[in-house]
């Protein structure tokens, strides 16, 4: 069986469900230290664990992908979801897709690429915790001082190994508003936070996000998600709750965004943030590109942006700034759904994709 897809069973099969990344971490960390890279391990929280691996000198090229899965939901599954069960072309499991496949395509072709004889462009591996809950350790990583500058970045996120350049970023929010409480049959002595929350609804709904459509994210866009207010039917409620979900493209300024909603919002709705990354681009004609879809990734075509957001809105930037491609063996479908699978043949191109891209960079 190709030593990736062996790879990526042996992940699937440690339950990592909103945590436990520590025992992904692990064995990823004695192959890489193996292959020579020098390893740093970084705790987000108890159990919660991510890598930096370094290898070579000079500038690296940074290899990225996350350790942590969505939970399972509740429907139930055919296949058992850490089973890693292959039926054909098709390898079952939560994660399978999104991203253990591509993280074991890294690692492969991370000791494959050190062992190839002649001059070998430097890598580094970063392998994160809490991406699927907003890239927190990629922020702690960041904040830790644990990723440095690099040439360009590889996301292995699912694809279905197409070159794409960028997502757009999120900055999700939440929207307070507070009245006084009194008994429902007098509402005159209250003041009503629910009324207060309708108004700010209203104003997110016809707000002016006030960016130009970028040619290639398309629109920036704004949604109300969730709203919550009230304790009973016969109180006047003191205070009520929305989140709002922006999507922003490149160049948009996140800090500005939020002070011009809080302006159309007025006094009666205080804005938290609990979301912020930015949008990503690459153009298609940069050279990493071009690497990539000349070793075998299929090219970013029409639609050349992801449709989530990846830990590249912070190591991007953490990395210089640095030319981005999302490029997996994962199908982007099968992400977060019950009987995941990831197709073996994605697995064994994707590996051979990034080896070969890796062998044409000069170093």
């Amino acid at each position: 069986m190709n030593e990736a897809v062996e790879l990526t069973r042996e992940l699937i099969r440690i339950d990592s469900v909103g945590g436990g990344e520590a025992a992904v971490a692990e064995p990823l960390a004695r192959r890489l230290s193996d292959a020579g890279f020098a390893v740093r391990l970084h705790e987000h929280a108890a159990g919660r664990t991510g890598l930096v691996a370094r290898w070579g000198t000079g500038e690296p090229v940074t290899l990225t992908g996350h350790l942590d899965t969505v939970p399972l939901g509740g429907r139930a599954w055919r296949h058992e979801p850490h089973g890693a069960e292959i039926d054909g072309d098709r390898l079952y499991g939560r994660g399978s897709s999104d991203m253990k496949a591509g993280v074991a395509a890294l690692v492969v072709a991370a000791e494959r690429h050190v062992r190839r004889a002649g001059p070998k462009v430097a890598l580094e591996v970063v392998f994160t915790v809490g991406e699927e809950t907003g890239c927190e350790g990629a922020s702690g990583m960041v904040a830790a001082d644990l990723v440095g500058r690099s040439r360009a970045l590889l996301v292995a996120e699912p694809t279905a190994n197409r070159a794409l350049l960028g997502h757009k970023g999120a900055l999700w929010l939440k929207l307070t508003t507070h009245g006084t409480t009194a008994h429902g049959s007098m509402p005159h002595l209250g003041d009503n936070a629910i009324y207060k929350l309708a108004r700010a609804i209203s104003a997110v709904e016809t707000f002016d996000i006030g960016q130009p459509e970028h040619p290639w994210l398309g629109p920036s866009t704004a949604n109300v998600g969730t709203a919550q207010g009230g304790i009973n039917v016969n109180s006047v409620p003191d205070l009520a709750t929305a989140t709002v979900d922006l999507r922003t493209v490149a160049g948009q300024d996140h800090a500005r965004l939020r002070e011009r909603l809080q302006a159309a919002l007025g006094a009666e709705a205080a804005v938290d943030v609990l979301v912020d990354l930015p949008a990503i681009w690459t153009e298609p004609d940069d050279p990493f590109v071009q690497a990539l879809v000349e070793a075998g990734a299929g090219a970013p075509g029409d639609h050349p942006a992801a449709s989530y957001f990846t830990d590249a809105s912070i190591l991007t930037g953490a990395c210089g700034g640095v030319p981005t491609v999302i490029c997996g063996p994962g199908e982007p479908e099968q992400a977060h759904v019950t009987d995941e699978y990831c197709l073996t043949s994605r697995i064994e191109e994707a590996t051979e994709i990034y080896t070969t891209a890796l062998s044409h960079l000069t170093p």
